[in-house]
């Protein structure tokens, strides 16, 4: 039924039946108690589905699903995308000046992983489990406490009060790289100076952490050799979505939307 807040889509003439359009809310946010603008969201999301597979029906693509992960597929519609875009998309590789141009804006951008020297006091609990978590969680303030009043007991408070099995070497994790921890874990390493403690328990699947920054080496700038497929395949990549933008773009302003506004969306 048309609403105002909810009206009917229409791209070309063909009615985009409501069902379709609330599937795709899901997808999308809003404030609280404004249905509205999610609806708006999914409006504009389903309009540009539905124009770029009226093109290519016009063009009489035809792509067959494919795999996109172990035993998943493409549905029939996105591989009509992909066809469509594979067909009307194209960009220029980027030229080797390019290339070099980019890496010399900055190369510190361009470093080895870093290492992390870490140890930390694991207060397990299951995060699901309210009570559990409230209960893990004062413990591990009451550590905090314990580390403010003396700074010098990590290893002490880590080998009596750790859930993990660090806690015979006081607390000590080793060398920690990216991806070796899980990822709540990674984030707060990022931001930790190197001495630093964190000043309020993490969680994470397995529970909440103190986490201390034993010692940092940030990884070493990388010759333009070795980053130059990365930085070209970025370029490419960036390249690619101008074009695919700009198509996007000729195909709406011959095209008549009702129930979106698809304007600098």
């Amino acid at each position: 039924m048309t609403t105002a807040l909810f009206p009917d889509l229409v791209v070309n003439g063909e009615v985009v039946p409501h069902a379709v359009v609330a599937a795709e809310v899901q997808n999308h946010s809003a404030p609280k108690g404004k249905p509205g603008i999610a609806w708006r969201k999914a409006a504009n999301a389903i309009a540009m589905r539905t124009l770029l597979l009226q093109e290519a029906r016009r063009r009489g693509i035809a792509t067959e699903p494919a795999e996109v992960g172990p035993g998943r597929f493409e549905t029939g519609e996105e591989a009509l995308i992909r066809g469509l875009l594979d067909a009307a998309v194209a960009a220029e590789r980027p030229t080797e000046d390019e290339i070099r141009a980019e890496w010399a804006r900055d190369p510190s951008r361009f470093r080895a992983p870093p290492l992390w020297e870490v140890s930390h006091i694991l207060c397990a609990c299951d995060p699901r489990d309210a009570a559990e978590k409230e209960a893990a969680l004062a413990r591990a303030r009451a550590l905090l406490a314990d580390l403010a009043a003396h700074p010098g007991a990590f290893a002490r408070l880590a080998a009596s009060h750790s859930d993990c099995g660090s806690k015979s070497s006081g607390g000590a994790l080793g060398q920690l790289g990216p991806g070796d921890t899980v990822p709540e874990f990674e984030t707060v390493l990022r931001g930790l100076e190197e001495g630093e403690t964190t000043a309020e328990p993490v969680l994470s699947r397995h529970g909440w952490h103190i986490i201390r920054m034993d010692a940092v080496a940030t990884g070493a700038v990388l010759p333009f050799e070795t980053v130059r497929p990365k930085i070209a395949a970025a370029l490419e990549k960036a390249a690619w979505a101008r074009e695919a933008r700009s198509f996007a773009e000729r195909l709406l302003a011959s095209a008549e939307i009702s129930g979106a506004d698809l304007r600098g969306a």
